[in-house]
């Protein structure tokens, strides 16, 4: 048996769906708070339902699920669609094609995360429709993975869970419990420290050029290709022959290009007169996003339409996130966090601690597939942990990140959207997924060692 069918039977037969994991941890917690701490059970379920419904961590769900849904409108742009079709005329082959969807999709996904995975989908899905008209054979699981290879760079890009939040004044005050850190942490970490730093930029670089010669040439050394079978997929749209006012109001491009226009300028107008980068926050960007939905929709009824449809996609992080928060309650109400962290002091050097951070904050995100949810779990553990060794705040933020993007590509939770619009199956796109994977963990590893 291949690793690769190895790693899908073991998902398939013992990994339950992401909810039930969440309260399998959840349990799991409450039982080693009561063991390692002096906590009495009513104090550690206190301290779960404190964290379940944390204002500001319930604001950040909302923050996240509206950068999801907004970037998924984005993609189903009547722009968008015309971007894809003309990336798709030049992938003429499978190694071209590969490539490109490649480099796109992470491109895409370093703007937002939500509009990248949706662009990388349908950009993979016409690429298999063009070679059917084209009567060409394809390596399509291959372009697949590619679109979805997005997911291995998001964190580390415009959207990331934890570089927004971090940005926002006072966000380290609603996940640290430990007064001392709170003192030595500053107030915010805006993006020049995180996403714009040096070491980001080197590696994003690394990614942007090598992930696509990776694809390129497993589409050279590749003997999977045959010809498509693909139903394409086409809309049609019911029109009346008599519209009422308020459908007309709706369908007319005046509304939508008008407020989303005026949310666009004033994106730009903060982007030319800020002299930092600390303007960039979730609102900032959901502001961005929902005056390009707007615009680039123009009408009203499409872009609401477009929102119904995007909109599904959300359920996870709805019922899932508030979950991760109470862990997160449990381990700093109980002094969990300084148990864990204390482990970490003890196995870890200031030049191994950022690598030992990217590889468990790879192995939590197997069992947690939320880059948000992840971050309210483990952040205060790394933090301390990295205080007590002297490492900086930022070089272990960025560590996690690297090590929590790393392991989408073992873990097919957020290809779902991807698996339902190009019609391919999980085992299908994991054996390049998983080489994308190798190679893009010597990249981060590079990273961190040289920077």
């Amino acid at each position: 048996m291949s690793i690769v069918k190895l790693i899908e039977k073991i998902f398939h037969n013992f990994f339950p769906s992401p909810f039930t994991i969440a309260i399998f941890l959840t349990i799991t917690i409450m039982i080693l708070s009561f063991f390692l701490s002096s906590e009495s059970i009513k104090n550690i379920v206190y301290g779960w339902e404190k964290g379940l419904w944390n204002s500001g961590l319930l604001s950040f769900t909302t923050q996240m699920m509206l950068m999801l849904v907004l970037g998924h409108s984005v993609a189903l742009t009547k722009v968008a669609s015309k971007s894809i079709s003309f990336i798709t005329k030049y992938c003429n082959n499978t190694p071209t094609a590969a490539a490109l969807v490649a480099l796109f999709s992470i491109l895409v996904s370093f703007l937002n995360w939500g509009l990248g995975l949706i662009f990388g989908a349908i950009l993979a899905r016409k690429v298999g429709e063009n070679s059917m008209k084209k009567n060409m054979k394809i390596n399509y699981p291959l372009i697949g993975a590619a679109g979805y290879c997005g997911l291995m760079v998001w964190h580390g890009g415009m959207s990331g869970s934890a570089p927004l939040k971090i940005a926002e004044p006072n966000h380290f005050q609603e996940i640290i419990n430990n007064d001392k850190l709170i003192n030595i942490l500053p107030d915010n970490i805006n993006f020049s420290n995180t996403v714009f730093s040096s070491m980001n930029i080197f590696n994003s670089l690394l990614i942007i050029v090598i992930i696509p010669i990776i694809f390129m040439l497993i589409g050279k050394i590749s003997k999977n290709e045959k010809k498509l079978n693909l139903k394409i997929k086409s809309i049609v749209t019911k029109t009346k022959t008599k519209k009422t006012l308020a459908e007309k109001i709706d369908s007319s491009g005046f509304m939508g290009t008008l407020i989303g226009g005026c949310l666009i300028l004033i994106s730009i107008e903060k982007i030319i007169y800020s002299s930092s980068f600390d303007f960039i926050n979730p609102n900032y960007i959901n502001f961005t996003l929902l005056g390009l939905a707007l615009f680039l929709h123009s009408n009203i009824d499409s872009f609401l339409k477009s929102i119904s449809l995007a909109i599904k996609g959300v359920s996870g992080i709805l019922i899932q996130f508030p979950l991760y928060f109470g862990i997160m309650g449990i381990m700093t109400s109980t002094g969990l966090v300084s148990i864990f962290s204390d482990f970490f002091v003890t196995i870890s050097t200031e030049f191994t601690y950022p690598i030992y951070t990217m590889i468990s904050a790879g192995i939590v995100n197997i069992f947690v597939p939320s880059g948000g949810g992840q971050w309210a779990v483990q952040a205060p553990i790394i933090l301390e942990a990295a205080y007590e060794l002297g490492v900086s705040f930022e070089k272990t933020i960025m560590a996690f990140i690297y090590g929590d993007q790393l392991t989408n590509m073992l873990q097919p939770f957020w290809a779902l959207p991807l698996l339902g619009i190009t019609g391919l199956k999980a085992r299908q796109i994991l054996p390049y997924t998983m080489l994308i994977m190798i190679v893009g963990f010597f990249i981060f590893l590079i990273s961190i060692v040289l920077f």
